[in-house]
């Protein structure tokens, strides 16, 4: 009664292709399989962060210290003038 056989799970597998029919199943697997083709790129897409340099100039850019706190920055000019 613990675990089951593979000829229990051979049986629960014509039982269910009996009821179904193979052309339901192969299109509730195709849309799952979509399903979770779709997710995975969401995350993806969710999860890249934009490239550096890549603001448009608008706002302040939002940078993160090794402390973990956001900082706003902004950067005027590379090069430093000189007081005359």
């Amino acid at each position: 009664m613990g675990s089951f056989s593979i000829w229990h799970w051979l049986v629960v597998l014509i039982i269910v292709l009996l009821i179904f029919g193979t052309k339901k199943l192969r299109n509730i697997g195709s849309d799952l399989g979509g399903a979770i083709k779709s997710f995975k790129q969401a995350m993806k897409e969710d999860g890249e962060s934009p490239a550096p340099g890549s603001g448009d100039g608008e706002e302040p850019k939002k940078i993160a210290g090794d402390s973990g706190r956001v900082i706003d920055a902004e950067v005027t000019s590379k090069v430093k003038k000189k007081k005359t």
